[in-house]
């Protein structure tokens, strides 16, 4: 034909690498017709047909099927489209086999059971919308009836977990633990009984008030340098330390000019034991680790000093 060079078969096989068999599997079924046949009926095939086998074998490496494949090569749909529909597609298989790998990845570093492997698994999978509703009806337990509080937006924002689309197993594993730490009834009537607490003590101007991340911030920098120093809670060092806190306290409450220290120093020792829950401290450990944040150095050592160093200046009456 026009002198090109037509090959059988057999010479087909030996340049592409595949069998006779395929070869005319995919003559029989259309995707790669011969360019011409001999007198005597065998196919012969031009250098177009070397090419589009090699497309066909590309294709269907790539997992794409040959009803796809037929209709590439007979042009009804487009290379690209079919390229960008199959990227998608192995974009979520290579998410869901990630998202295995983390959770037995995690199982192996836990040692745990069937049953717990099955509840990972399960929690690890929950669509997005599902760990939503999860979270929302933590925090809409933890901060019931505070809606309307100032502070509620931001607070909420900043103790929601956000697991990644590609999670690593140590997210998993944190996020498996967060999701048990949601369903812990005592837990969410700790968190409710503390942020109606410190919500009550704020001041009718004041627009942030106490609610625990913000109370909580401001013992921190107030304390962690005398802990670092070594400063003990009832010494004449903590005096200062103790006086500012209070008077922070007291702001919250309204009454920065003058306050009765058994009043304030009592009502605070109580928020901030009432704080120093280690399941608090584990809650803003495993979201951090769920975030991707820095982890958060642990509140409870400036909870118990400040506590201890409010008890021992509450005046007798």
């Amino acid at each position: 034909m026009n002198g090109e060079t037509l090959y059988s078969i057999g010479d087909l096989a030996r340049r592409t690498g595949l069998t006779v068999k395929a070869i005319r599997f995919y003559a029989d079924t259309g995707i790669v017709p011969p360019t011409d046949r001999t007198s005597a009926g065998y196919r012969r095939y031009g250098a177009d047909a070397i090419a589009r086998i090699e497309l066909v074998r590309t294709l269907r490496e790539l997992g794409i099927d040959l009803a796809t494949i037929r209709k590439v090569m007979d042009r009804e749909v487009s290379l690209t489209d079919v390229a960008a529909t199959h990227a998608e597609a192995v974009e979520v298989q290579i998410r869901v086999l990630r998202q295995r790998r983390a959770v037995l990845t995690a199982v192996a570093r836990r040692g745990s059971t069937s049953r717990e492997m099955e509840l990972m698994h399960k929690l690890a999978c929950l669509s997005e919308a599902e760990r939503q509703c999860l979270i929302d009806d933590f925090l809409g337990a933890v901060f019931d009836g505070l809606h309307d509080h100032p502070a509620f937006a931001a607070v909420t924002r900043s103790l929601t977990p956000e697991l990644p689309e590609d999670p690593e197993p140590e997210q998993i594993e944190a996020w498996v633990e967060l999701a048990e730490l949601f369903q812990d009834h005592d837990f969410r009537a700790t968190l409710h009984g503390m942020a109606q607490d410190l919500a009550a003590d704020r001041a009718p101007d004041d627009a942030t008030g106490g609610l625990p991340p913000i109370l909580a911030e401001a013992v921190r920098a107030q304390v962690t340098q005398a802990l670092e120093a070594g400063v003990e809670p009832d010494s004449a060092e903590a005096e200062p330390i103790v006086t500012a806190l209070a008077a922070h306290y007291a702001r919250i409450l309204g009454s920065p000019a003058s306050y009765d220290p058994r009043v304030v120093y009592r009502r605070l020792a109580d928020r901030l034991e009432q704080m120093n829950d280690p399941r608090r401290d584990r809650y803003l450990s495993l979201l951090a680790t769920v975030n991707g944040w820095p982890a958060p150095g642990s509140l409870a050592p400036a909870l118990t000093w400040s506590t201890a160093a409010l008890r021992t200046r509450i005046p007798q009456r």
